[in-house]
């Protein structure tokens, strides 16, 4: 489970790479100015009462905020079959009004399209003709059972580009990767797994972050990673009264210094090939025709490289098993999967290429654990590592021959042949055509049963699994047939 932890605006501003201004006379925090658009999981992957609490959740996130065409907008769509606007950015103009219309909503059920939901949020929403407004900061929360009809990548990215910051709230288990992949970056701030009942707790802080996004700011970065960061600044030109002069150099080394020329109209840069842990001087030279603006810094400092956030075993059989974990930031040269049994065993090495997460390992010993450990090798020559234990499952086999022997009208006796391995006991279970089904355990030793209470002339299913450690074997299953009763032929007296 991602949670966010409780940061003061000091610890946001240093994760978002912001520069911390010198101590000076107290000032007011700037209001919130921004578009907010939520979108909601409708489709019949989601029941009804899950979906009347996120409703509530959303409402209550909604109520306080300062809604107005000089503060915050918010709009809402469904994501179904096809997607559906409950309403625009200019349609409600209080938390009250708001929060009325999102409780009136009715789920769409069908498809869970959330691709399409997104196209329509750039082609449609975020747009003047939908009240969206020119040169706010643009917010998406996604809420989510975790699941999508079609491909949600492309279009999220397609908004992210654009200078919007997404928050994922998954009700679901989803997928981890793709979830995180989906969010603004880092993820630890954008993303969040929470039951459907606890959604209000995480409600105080959502709000407080999504505020913070929205606040008017100066130059300044986003989705900071180890390698990259997002610069965004408020229009301050147009297409034909200048153009910009970006410079980023790192602040212990100015003559390392980069430039670009950006059109007048651009209102934001991504610049990546950057080196980890290290502070960066920004300076954004607005050169107008008309007049003179001031040029803006900000000092972004990339993050550490890290290991990779966990690793996940799955698909263990007895000879192989599926090893898994999440990605690292832009700058990894390879992974390498080191491997062995414990204790002390021969380890093995696996170079797994950097646009991949995940391989199988295989010839592997069954019934064993095995110590993995996950690195990353850096372009820089710098490794980090992640390790976890995995077990492969002892080889199973079915018993071998399964065969009855009648013990009177109602009773047989059924056998079998032992089943290979180190089998802990054996499980019986009789599915009768007459009566209730039984189910015996026994011990490793012992290869037969009576079964008691099959009627005459029925057909009754019986089946015999042999247990292991970690798991159960195959079974093996044969059908016996009681004979009906004969009756007495009749008395004829001579």
């Amino acid at each position: 489970m991602i949670v966010w932890a409780a940061l003061g605006l000091l610890c946001l501003r240093l994760a978002l790479g912001q520069s911390i201004p010198e101590p000076g006379p107290a000032t007011h925090s700037p209001a919130a100015h921004g578009d907010l658009l939520f979108l909601l999981d409708s489709s019949a992957s989601v029941s009804y009462y899950e979906f009347s609490r996120v409703k509530e959740f959303v409402g209550q996130l909604v109520q306080p905020l300062p809604l107005g065409p000089g503060a915050v907008q918010t709009s809402m769509v469904h994501v179904g079959s096809k997607p559906t606007v409950e309403f625009s950015f200019d349609q409600h103009r209080s938390g009250a009004a708001a929060q009325e219309a999102i409780r009136a909503a009715k789920q769409l059920m069908g498809d869970t399209n959330t691709g399409l939901a997104l196209d329509l949020a750039k082609e449609q929403l975020f747009t003047t003709k939908a009240g969206a407004r020119p040169g706010v900061r643009k917010v998406l929360v996604w809420v989510t059972d975790g699941g999508s009809s079609d491909d949600a990548q492309a279009p999220m990215q397609a908004l992210k580009d654009l200078g919007v910051t997404v928050f994922i709230i998954s009700t679901g288990r989803g997928n981890f990767l793709d979830l995180s992949a989906a969010a603004s970056q880092p993820p630890e701030k954008h993303l969040r797994f929470v039951d459907v009942d606890d959604l209000q707790i995480i409600i105080p802080e959502l709000r407080g972050s999504i505020l913070e996004a929205m606040r008017p700011q100066e130059l300044h970065a986003t989705e900071v990673t180890s390698h990259s960061f997002r610069l965004a600044w408020p229009p301050l030109l147009s297409g034909d009264s200048g153009y910009y002069l970006l410079e980023v150099a790192p602040s212990a080394d100015p003559g390392a210094k980069q430039s670009r020329h950006l059109l007048g109209n651009e209102t934001g840069w991504f610049w990546d090939g950057l080196e980890p842990s290290t502070t960066y001087k920004v300076v954004l030279v607005p050169e107008s025709n008309l007049q003179y603006l001031a040029p803006q810094t900000t000092q972004v400092t990339t993050l550490e490289e890290v290991s990779p956030a966990w690793i996940l075993i799955s698909h263990s059989k007895p000879h192989s098993f599926h090893v898994s974990w999440a990605p690292t930031p832009v700058g990894v040269l390879r992974y390498e999967v080191l491997y062995g049994p414990l204790p002390g065993g021969e380890a093995q090495l696996l170079q797994v290429p950097a646009t991949k997460n995940s391989t199988t390992l295989e010839n592997l010993s069954p019934n064993t654990t095995y110590l993995v450990t996950v690195a990353a090798i850096y372009r820089s020559g710098r490794e980090k590592a992640l390790s976890a234990k995995a077990c492969t499952q002892e080889v199973a086999s079915k018993i071998g021959h399964l065969y009855f022997q009648s013990l009177g009208s109602s009773t047989v006796k059924a056998s079998w042949d032992s089943a290979e391995g180190d089998v802990q006991g054996y499980q019986v279970r009789c599915q009768r055509q007459v009566g209730p089904p039984s189910l015996l355990s026994v011990s490793p030793q012992t290869h037969s049963v009576v079964l008691t209470g099959l009627a005459a002339g029925t057909t009754n299913h019986v089946c015999v699994t042999p247990i292991y450690q970690s798991h159960a074997g195959s079974r093996r299953c044969q059908t016996v047939r009681m004979h009906p009763v004969t009756p007495a032929p009749e008395y004829r007296p001579t």
